[in-house]
């Protein structure tokens, strides 16, 4: 169909000619309404967008220190829970302060009691490592 053909079925209808491959002989043009096809595309990447946000799971990171009381630890693990119940990875810090850095045994035995505190389906993601002043492992839900 030649060119002012289309323009005048395009316009006799209300909508758009909108040129789709303009590489080909001849170009390749389609008769759409222009606005509901934006809308429709914004739509559709919306969607792939939360789609895509909701597949990637963060790393969040929880410092604690040697010193910390029964009642910090219990608001730490529970703020911890809530990251793995919407589905991301948690990283749990211990952190070494001056002579503290003598006694990594304590250390360990914190990390150990965290892990036991956030109760079963949790994995631990490697094993605890050093680095530094700071005792740190993952943990993800199973």
């Amino acid at each position: 169909m030649s060119s002012k053909e289309a323009q005048l079925l395009a316009n006799e209808q209300g909508v758009d000619l909108v040129e789709i491959a303009a590489n080909a002989n001849p170009p390749v043009v389609k008769i759409i309404d222009w606005g509901k096809y934006q809308y429709q595309k914004m739509k559709e990447d919306a969607k792939n967008r939360k789609k895509a946000r909701e597949k990637q799971s963060e790393l969040k990171q929880m410092k604690i220190g040697l010193k910390i009381s029964d009642n910090d630890l219990n608001i730490k693990v529970r703020k911890m829970r809530g990251f793995l119940d919407d589905g991301d990875r948690v990283k749990i810090l211990i952190i070494f302060r001056g002579r503290e850095m003598a006694h990594k045994e304590i250390g360990n035995e914190l990390l150990n009691r965290v892990v036991e505190l956030l109760g079963e389906g949790i994995v631990v993601e490697g094993k605890p490592q050093m680095n530094g002043r700071n005792l740190s492992a993952q943990v993800r839900k199973k």
